[in-house]
């Protein structure tokens, strides 16, 4: 996939800002986003097979050459497990980091300071800045991609866990003795439901879905949302990610009603999914709240 760019710089000049870098398992994106929320600018391409590191460090040559805003600080979403603050990242979908120190290679290269979280972390922390969860104190933000991923906010704070792995509801087991997930276990929610476990079951990329393959991708997820809502007292679901978004109404509308069904408890009816307010700009807005609450 080439290099693509999206700017309205010309409208910032002399602003400040946040440079906001996502990592996944199919594409690296780097972005300029204001001290409002608004992304300014965008550059992203494909996650290589190899020198995953060479591929981003380009990315943020050119977001910080082409700059007009006065950058503040640097935030990364990237997927997990890690250890806490990204010093060591080890995404189950990039197999070409294995231990590999994220956070002195980002800071080397931008000279920032820099904040790293389990990309869902970041995204949640950006929702409930500017998205869908504004004013939502506790809720759980979800990726559904690649891979699976999760972050949650309890009483308005980030849950990050010991390691900063918390929330990671994709390896919740969905399925008892279900398909082998990448992580060495049998059933979790992202060996059935994420873009390429789904490519493994059917044969088709999640863009070529079926409405059947969707709901069922839905039903899933709302079992793993039932135990973890139930576990965490939680409010609100907001959903992003390319499979989730691109599965659209049938893939909601399931979650919902898995969720209506099994959710029995009265403190944890009535909770609702939505997708992220702000759309496939959720990731790198994510990250740059993650610099801005940090910072």
């Amino acid at each position: 996939m080439p290099l693509r760019v999206e700017s309205n710089l010309a409208k910032t000049f002399n602003s400040t800002g946040f440079l906001a870098i996502d990592i996944g398992g199919t594409k690296l994106a780097v972005g300029v986003v204001s001290t409002s929320g608004e992304l300014l600018s965008r550059m992203q391409t494909q996650t290589p097979v190899s020198d995953v590191w060479g591929a981003l460090k380009k990315l943020i040559d050119a977001q910080m050459l082409q700059t007009d805003v006065r950058i503040e600080a640097c935030g990364v979403g990237c997927g997990g497990p890690m250890t806490l603050g990204g010093e060591s990242v080890s995404p189950l979908n990039i197999p070409d980091w294995r231990g590999f120190g994220l956070l002195a290679a980002v800071e080397s290269a931008t000279g920032l300071k820099t904040y790293i979280a389990n990309d869902a972390q970041a995204l949640v922390l950006g929702e409930v800045w500017c998205g869908s969860a504004v004013g939502v104190s506790d809720v759980i933000g979800m990726v559904v991609s690649t891979g699976v991923g999760g972050g949650i906010v309890l009483n308005n704070k980030l849950v990050t866990g010991r390691l900063g792995n918390a929330g990671h509801i994709g390896h919740v087991i969905v399925e008892p003795d279900g398909r082998l997930c990448e992580c060495g276990a049998h059933g979790c929610l992202e060996a059935h439901v994420s873009g390429r476990s789904i490519e493994a079951i059917t044969g088709k990329s999640s863009e070529h879905a079926t409405n059947e393959v969707k709901t069922e991708a839905g039903k899933l997820v709302g079992r793993a949302l039932v135990s973890v809502g139930a576990l965490m007292d939680l409010q609100l679901c907001v959903i992003g990610g390319s499979v989730a978004l691109g599965f659209g109404d049938p893939f909601f509308n399931a979650v919902q009603h898995e969720l209506d069904r099994s959710a029995r408890l009265e403190f944890i009816r009535g909770m609702k999914v939505l997708p992220v307010g702000l759309g496939d700009a959720a990731p790198l807005i994510g990250a740059a709240s993650l610099a801005r609450s940090s910072y």
